[in-house]
């Protein structure tokens, strides 16, 4: 059995993945937010031409929900990449950005 996947795990690995092949020097946050956009912006090609209808069924695709999900799995790394280098814990940020909308978006 394995065991079940969190944030650092996965940073962990990251950070192993990149020391093993010696990548450090370009996992700078510059440009580790250019590979992020870059990812982000090729998650969005896939859904650019697509009806609204078109897009929620995108996962019926096998081919097409591959691409997504692999896309998906490029930005979260990223994205958990640069946390890393900046210190930022992302589940944390995420939960006080929550906080901060509820105030500025009281539900009626």
């Amino acid at each position: 059995m394995t065991e079940p996947l969190d944030v650092v795990k996965l940073q962990r690995r990251l950070v192993e993945f990149a020391a093993a092949r010696n990548w450090q020097p370009y996992h700078t946050p510059k440009n580790l937010v250019a590979a992020l956009s870059v990812e982000a912006s090729e998650l969005v090609e896939i859904f650019q031409w697509l009806t609204p209808e078109e897009s929620a069924r995108v996962m019926d695709d096998p081919d097409t929900a591959h691409r997504v999900t692999d896309e998906i799995a490029d930005v979260l790394a990223y994205l958990l990449q640069l946390c890393a280098v900046l210190g930022v814990d992302p589940l944390a940020a995420l939960d006080a950005k929550i906080d901060r909308n509820e105030l500025r978006f009281p539900a009626p």
